[in-house]
């Protein structure tokens, strides 16, 4: 068979305005990049506390290349484990507060690792609508049966796992939605999952580094225990301005995903520079509390401006502040009108959101100032 039929395919995708295109980033990220050859204010970028271009981050990632090498040969079961993954998973162990952590080279492949680990086709999954495509593709892959439960609804899910009778049953939510920037109802979703006797695992990805005492993540935010969840995802590459993602949780589940999770056992190990990079965020963001509370303080400045504006945003909790405009025209175009006036925001389109949702997903970091998000907000008064 031919390839004649990815240009219509495309072709497609441009009269629907769901076409995606690379746009090229010259020099590191920041909350001043230059972009498409043009220097902007980037309210784009997940770094939120503002840590994937810090001096000592490189200087971290440098370092540990220079120790360990630029890559790790192969998978930690075949070429060896080493030790900075070790330390890295100790030190991410401890700021969840669990016993173990393991190490995974994306947030996707943490995901569907953990997933279609914790069950398979006599089992059951329930997922909220509005998580993450990673999620949906671990359940997939899971090849358990899938229940969705309407967004953070409490009552839904359990009248969903009353009449489930699986083998074994897992909940999944995320704490933060990358989206909307909107909280799942982690204590009411933690009884439901103990009165049911289910598992339950929450991807943190949007929470950690930002949320709860000390960014501990969203069991922190809700005064929850660690060991409230079965299973807790983070990330490396937002918050902490690296890359890589991870699983905390109990020991027992570290060594049964080293032995069961394809998406770690079938791949090359993440790179150690990237390893020494998140180390040092880690250090950083433990001893610098105020990156957290500026990324929060913005956010909450830029909301109140957007409801000052009468434009529709979620009641958001972190540094996600969605501005929803509906269809995906107006998204392009508010995106495109904001570029010319030196903003980068990224416009959001199906299937990252539901139809009809379209929307510029503004994300605030440690690296803006009160003067770049009125200026922004100045720019977004301004609809020609």
């Amino acid at each position: 068979m031919s390839l004649d039929w990815i240009g219509p395919a495309l072709d497609d995708l441009d009269a629907r305005n769901l076409r995606r295109r690379l746009r090229l980033l010259r020099g590191m990220p920041a909350a001043v990049i230059t972009l498409d050859g043009r220097e902007v204010v980037n309210f784009s970028s997940n770094d939120y506390l503002g840590l994937a271009g810090d001096r000592r981050v490189r200087s971290a990632a440098g370092l540990a290349a220079e120790k360990s090498g630029a890559g790790a040969g192969a998978s930690r079961l075949i070429a060896g484990n080493l030790e900075i993954f070790e330390r890295l998973e100790r030190s991410l162990a401890e700021r969840k507060g669990t016993e173990a952590a393991l190490l995974f080279n994306s947030g996707y492949q943490a995901n569907v690792g953990l997933i279609s680990s914790l069950v398979g086709p006599e089992d059951a999954i329930f997922s909220d609508r509005l998580n993450h495509a990673s999620i949906i593709d671990g359940c997939r892959l899971s090849r358990a049966r899938l229940h969705v439960f309407e967004h953070n609804d409490v009552e839904h899910l359990d009248r969903l796992m009353a009449s489930d009778s699986s083998r074994r049953r897992l909940i999944i939510t995320e704490s933060l939605f990358s989206m909307d920037g909107d909280l799942a109802p982690l204590p009411a979703i933690i009884n439901v999952a103990r009165e049911r006797g289910a598992m339950l695992a929450i991807d943190d990805a949007h929470a950690g580094g930002l949320l709860g005492p000390d960014g501990a993540g969203g069991l922190a935010h809700f005064g929850l225990r660690p060991d409230a969840a079965d299973a807790v995802v983070g990330t490396l590459g937002k918050a902490y301005g690296s890359a890589g993602a991870f699983v905390a949780g109990p020991a027992q589940l570290r060594d049964y995903l080293v032995n069961r999770a394809r998406s770690f056992i079938f791949t090359t190990a993440p790179a150690p520079a990237a390893a020494g990079a998140a180390l040092e965020a880690l250090r950083i963001a433990a001893e610098e509390p105020w990156r957290r509370e500026r990324a929060l303080k913005l956010a909450g400045r830029l909301r109140a401006g957007l409801t000052r504006l009468g434009l529709r945003t979620t009641d958001s909790a972190a540094a996600i502040v969605p501005v929803i405009l509906g269809s995906e025209a107006d998204a392009l175009a508010a995106s495109a009108r904001l570029f010319d006036r030196g903003f980068f925001v990224h416009p959001i389109r199906p299937p990252s959101v539901p139809p009809g949702t379209s929307r510029l997903r503004i994300t605030v970091t440690a690296g803006h100032t009160e003067r770049q998000v009125d200026e922004l907000l100045n720019a977004l008064r301004k609809k020609a």
